[in-house]
């Protein structure tokens, strides 16, 4: 199977503007593509993982990635998907933001002569000058044609900045330079950023006529990726220091049955084939493919031996409730004594002193195999210190320690 079809078999295209045309060049890698990377935090997340394993996929099948960091882009902040503008990042926190991503995609991404590139739109983009800009491209765009964009469209009711008005035609300006200076020829971003893509595409053309070659592609990424991307506690990281190997291992290991088959052909590597054949498994035999899940993505993201780790841990506590050393820690600060629903929260097991509350009142708390039933349960600072381990439901176990 041609890597086209193969992304289209594990479900990841879901529009392109030409097919015929991207079929060809991918299948027979002579694709320059990007995917652009805003660098809103200190790791990525597991919003980014699916880009950066069809970053890789393509890159095996010959084709060149350029990573695109985003040091102009970030300083805007894209509104796709948002109900509220983003907080705006110093210049600093913006690099320190990059350097924190360089490092993690290179795990994932063969970068040097030759093979894939990683670029900062800060260097082009803060470089440019406001009027030439507004008469070298924005001249190119309808603002009629950019209100009907949903990535406008559902903030008109709240409020739309200027600011982030300008946030699609410096995306589009982007596909522009790079199709000029790098010869990139297509471009991917997740399904919520179709008309930011089709911008670039656009642009191209009319600055560079109708023969210009560019192509475009969304996926199911964004979507996708903010759907698997969250837990009750907030993102889950990429990071070993944000989200440790044991936390990221679990969490792809309590996937809901419905997911997992989908999540495993779209982020592992593991031979279609060998996926089909998990089509009918049923019952006991789906928590084993959440293990091959759960160990696939740790592997990837850290290494073999915290995979193994985390899989060792993981199987110990659910079938013996053992006290290992990798398991999730819950940092606490006590004076005197403290409750179970502040131990949660002040832990990061839980968001909220409700969510707490609900998952005692649920029957869903226990500490060192004690059930805990009443939310105003207090603890001594004394009993603490023996660090207890609190379960939290079937499968998350946290030990708690006294800062």
């Amino acid at each position: 199977m041609k890597i086209y079809d193969e992304l289209v078999a594990r479900g990841l295209i879901a529009q392109v503007t030409d097919e015929k045309e991207i079929r060809e060049l991918i299948d027979n890698g002579r694709a320059t593509f990007y995917i652009g990377f805003d660098p809103t935090a200190d790791s990525l997340h597991v919003g980014h993982f699916m880009a950066l394993c069809l970053m890789k996929r393509l890159q095996m099948a010959g084709n060149r990635p350029i990573a695109l960091l985003g040091g102009g882009t970030g300083m805007v902040g894209d509104p796709s998907g948002r109900t509220d503008m983003r907080k705006m990042l110093t210049k600093e926190d913006i690099r320190h933001n990059i350097e924190c991503f360089k490092k993690q995609m290179s795990r994932f991404i063969e970068f040097g002569p030759g093979k894939a590139i990683m670029l900062n739109n800060a260097d082009w983009l803060l470089e440019l000058n406001y009027v030439e800009l507004l008469r070298d491209v924005g001249a190119c765009f309808s603002v009629n044609n950019m209100l009907r964009a949903e990535c406008y469209k559902q903030r008109m009711e709240k409020g739309l900045s200027f600011l982030e008005f300008n946030y699609m035609i410096m995306q589009s300006y982007d596909f522009y330079h790079l199709y000029k200076n790098y010869g990139c020829n297509m471009q991917f971003g997740g399904d919520d950023q179709w008309s930011n893509m089709l911008g670039g595409t656009e642009l191209i053309r009319k600055k560079l006529g109708k023969d210009a070659y560019a192509m475009t592609i969304t996926l199911l990424m964004n979507s996708e990726g903010k759907k698997m991307g969250k837990t009750a506690n907030g993102a889950v990281w990429l990071d070993p220091d944000k989200t440790s190997p044991y936390d990221f291992y679990q969490y792809w290991r309590n996937v809901a049955d419905s997911d997992v088959l989908r999540f495993i052909r779209m982020l592992t590597f593991l031979p279609l084939e060998e996926i089909d054949r998990m089509d009918t498994w049923e019952g006991s035999q789906l928590n084993r493919a959440k293990e091959i899940l759960a160990y696939e993505l740790t592997s990837l993201v850290h290494g073999q031996e915290e995979a193994q780790k985390a899989q060792a841990t993981a199987q110990a506590l659910f079938s013996k409730g053992t006290n290992s050393s990798d398991m999730p820690t819950a940092k606490i600060r006590v004076q005197d004594s403290i409750s179970v629903l502040d131990i949660m929260v002040q832990g990061g097991i839980a968001p909220s002193k409700s969510e707490a509350r609900r998952l005692v009142l649920q029957g869903g708390v226990s500490v060192d195999d004690v059930k805990i039933d009443d939310p105003a349960k207090m603890f001594s600072k004394s009993e603490l210190e023996n660090q207890p381990i609190l379960k939290k439901g079937k499968k998350n176990f946290y030990r708690i320690i006294v800062e």
